[in-house]
């Protein structure tokens, strides 16, 4: 009888895979440090050499990010490769505003129908934690901690929806992300009354996908999104008129 030998996995590309998961799945995020080696070996079950070469692999595979003295990393290259270029083109290309605006329409609006579907009690408990901290971010003044609680709340539903490239893609946009929503705050969020209607938006959102009403959780995310860009359509439209009457009168 003729035995074949048996093609097993090296311990530390069993690790390596084990990480490469945590990333993909978003519990290690860019810009996270990995714990002590000698923690991370305990909680693995693997000795230190074999998470040292695990970790070898994933630096030379530039996911991680080896600092001298500093500990290990997970990169954000792709973050900042990705989202550099359209950052500059944004600042010099203001109308480039409502293609975000139109990318946020089609990307939030499935993941929020994702999350009423798949998200889970800890997921939920997450949503709620992220809707209370914009809640009361809107009832402050603090434009800076709005835009904070509204990235994050956003990004917690694309987290939720359980599909790694929503969860990734708009990690790896939320710098550009956050400007848009910065500039969309600072141009739409003049008044309580306009606040108000934002936060019943994502309270609209937040309620669905709590409920499981996958449906209704992406025609709340389309409205929200619609919402806001027929205010920044209207902000555009008064800044030209201003601008026409400055010329008239100059």
């Amino acid at each position: 009888m003729t035995y074949h030998k048996l093609n097993l996995p090296r311990i530390p590309d069993v690790i390596a895979h084990q990480l490469e998961t945590r990333i993909l799945e978003g519990s290690l995020k860019p810009g996270d440090r990995l714990p002590a080696e000698r923690d991370l070996a305990v909680e693995l079950g693997v000795s230190r050499p074999s998470l040292r070469e695990a970790i070898k692999k994933l630096v030379s595979q530039e996911l991680l990010v080896s600092r001298h003295g500093g500990g290990t990393f997970v990169t954000d290259r792709l973050e900042a490769s990705f989202v550099d270029p359209w950052q500059k083109l944004l600042e010099q290309h203001p109308l480039l505003q409502d293609d975000v605006l139109e990318f946020r329409h089609l990307l939030e609006a499935s993941a929020a129908e994702l999350a009423a579907q798949r998200a889970t009690d800890a997921d939920l408990q997450r949503l709620e934690q992220a809707y209370a901290r914009l809640d009361a971010a809107y009832l402050g003044g603090d434009r800076s901690a709005q835009v904070a609680a509204d990235v994050a709340f956003h990004l917690t539903i694309a987290e939720s929806a359980h599909n790694a490239l929503f969860g990734h893609v708009l990690a790896s946009v939320l710098r550009l992300l956050h400007e848009h929503v910065r500039r969309s705050l600072r141009e739409i969020a003049v008044s309580p009354e306009t606040g108000q209607q934002l936060m019943a938006q994502h309270r609209q959102i937040f309620e669905a996908i709590r409920s499981r009403q996958a449906a209704s959780a992406r025609l709340a995310a389309q409205a929200h999104i619609g919402f806001v860009r027929q205010r920044l359509g209207d902000a555009a439209e008064s800044e030209q008129r201003q601008q026409r009457s400055l010329r008239h009168f100059s």
